[in-house]
């Protein structure tokens, strides 16, 4: 197993699970002790874990991952949401996507879609990510457009009053939120204050809010509020929610979509 893929298992297995052990990781991945011990001293000092006797711990509640560290977690039902998602957008929409890995995955679906293959504008997208905008700019039928900011390098997004002014003068059809965690009571929230202002501003000029989140997110609560959950139209998530779950996002007056 390649450095690489190495931190790349050890950074998904800590966030999965809180704490890392030495001996136990060296154990899944098979290689030796010392390896480990190197590669986790080599990823404190990028700030991306902290550094205990005998392994490590995550940052706390504002850690964070970069996005190239967490494209594979969850893979298939991040597509299946996407697919979905992609569904409830109707061709000639200004449609608005935040950054991450399920709504890049929703950017995806809505470029293979036949029916928006062509256009005059087949979509008018606006987003604060720079790998969506990045991936969709090769679509000559999509009218691409990017907030400007202040590039946050985990996760590609631009942030801070830049992005704000043009945000300020637009609106869209339909927001589609990317979150960490969603509560039927605490609402949709992130990691950083300033990537939830931009996602809360995205959502106060559309017309309808979808949610993309899995079902780990669900029930969740995270540093910093995006909007309530009754700013939002609908949930899109998938076969892991529990029912109970499901029907707390219900009851204050989503429509809740599971694939």
């Amino acid at each position: 197993m390649s450095r690489d893929a190495r931190w790349k298992t050890l950074l998904e297995l800590l966030v999965e699970r809180g704490r890392l052990d030495v001996e136990e990781a060296a154990a899944e991945l098979e290689v030796s002790a010392a390896t480990i011990r190197r590669d986790l001293d080599q990823l404190a000092e990028q700030q991306m874990l902290v550094r205990t006797r005998g392994g490590a711990v995550v940052h706390g509640v504002s850690y964070e991952l970069p996005l190239r560290y967490k494209t594979a977690r969850r893979a298939s039902e991040k597509q299946r949401i996407a697919k979905a998602v992609a569904d409830l957008v109707a061709p000639g929409e200004a449609v608005g996507l935040t950054g991450g890995t399920t709504t890049t995955e929703v950017a995806r679906a809505l470029a293979v879609r036949p029916d928006l293959a062509s256009g005059s504008p087949a979509l008018t997208v606006v987003t604060n990510a720079l790998n969506i905008a990045n991936e969709l700019a090769v679509r000559p039928q999509f009218k691409i457009v990017v907030t400007g900011g202040v590039a946050r390098p985990s996760s590609y997004e631009l942030v801070g009053p830049l992005a704000d002014g043009v945000l300020g003068q637009i609106t869209v059809d339909v927001a589609v939120l990317g979150v960490v965690a969603f509560d039927a009571t605490h609402g949709a929230a992130a990691h950083d204050e300033a990537e939830a202002a931009i996602n809360r501003l995205l959502c106060e000029r559309a017309e309808r809010v979808i949610v993309a989140a899995d079902s780990s997110k669900l029930g969740q609560r995270a540093f910093a509020r995006i909007c309530a959950a009754e700013a939002v139209d609908t949930l899109v998530t998938d076969a892991g929610a529990d029912e109970e779950t499901v029907g707390r996002f219900q009851d204050v007056g989503l429509e809740v979509l599971v694939v």
